[in-house]
């Protein structure tokens, strides 16, 4: 559970007791292939989810079968921990790549939170970050265009990313097709490879492969109108992340 305690302690302070509480917990782990759910909406599941390798998402379906993904979470995340008090789940969770998760039982969870208040409200602060993520979410999806869409996801998915320990040198992995990740803006792929090439002609981003490059930061920012204040960094973090400097070439 190192993995949980260095999540939660980019957010929230917590002492050496909070730390080896944190570690004790029991768990599970289990490995998923890409496109498996893991929890299904409808279901009461008696147990929390970290994931520690791959990509997982939240989708909603529609009656006819059509699918949009509602939020991404990458190694380190708790995707949900809101189920600890809302016991049937109105979405379903599942990995988007092949993916490794520890699941927690809420039974220890609840014992947990029940003893060390600090892990109590650094639990309670993850869960306000992932809402905040929606509101942004709602607003990436019914205001900007096409462009700042994309541009928003570059911009996001790098900063968790680096935050996490997962990418640096204003390089990432993005592991997900084009056509997830058009599914994920709200717009078809041909769209998102419209939007993808006017930011490589600006000489903003590259995107080969599974590597994205941010190539100019503050542009790109710019373009995405992206404020960060909606990942609760502080403003420090984010201003080193996204520095003046430009990408080293290769």
């Amino acid at each position: 559970m190192g993995m949980l305690q260095a999540k939660l302690e980019r957010t929230s302070s917590l002492d050496e007791e909070d730390r080896a509480a944190i570690r004790a917990l029991p768990y599970t782990i289990r490995r998923f292939g890409a496109r498996e759910d893991i929890f299904r909406s409808g279901e009461k599941p008696t147990y929390c989810c970290l994931v520690l390798d791959g990509w997982v998402h939240r989708y909603g379906t529609l009656g006819d079968g059509a699918r949009q993904i509602l939020l991404l979470y990458i190694p380190g995340d708790l995707p949900d921990l809101q189920h600890l008090f809302l016991p049937q789940l109105d979405h379903t969770l599942a990995s988007i790549t092949a993916s490794t998760l520890a699941f927690v039982p809420h039974t220890a969870l609840f014992g947990l939170i029940g003893r060390r208040p600090r892990v109590m409200a650094a639990l309670w602060r993850d869960t306000l970050i992932d809402t905040s993520m929606y509101r942004e979410r709602v607003m990436c999806l019914g205001r900007r265009s096409a462009i700042g869409r994309t541009a928003h996801f570059a911009c996001e998915m790098y900063l968790r990313q680096e935050v996490a320990g997962l990418a640096d040198d204003l390089r990432c992995t993005i592991p997900i097709t084009q056509g997830q990740i058009a599914d994920f803006l709200g717009i078809t792929p041909v769209h998102f490879n419209r939007s993808l090439a006017v930011l490589r002609s600006r000489g903003l981003i590259e995107l080969n492969g599974r590597t994205l490059s941010i190539l100019e930061p503050r542009r790109l920012m710019d373009v995405a109108e992206f404020d960060a204040t909606f990942l609760h960094l502080g403003d420090d973090l984010t201003s080193r992340l996204f520095s003046e400097c430009r990408l080293p070439a290769a």
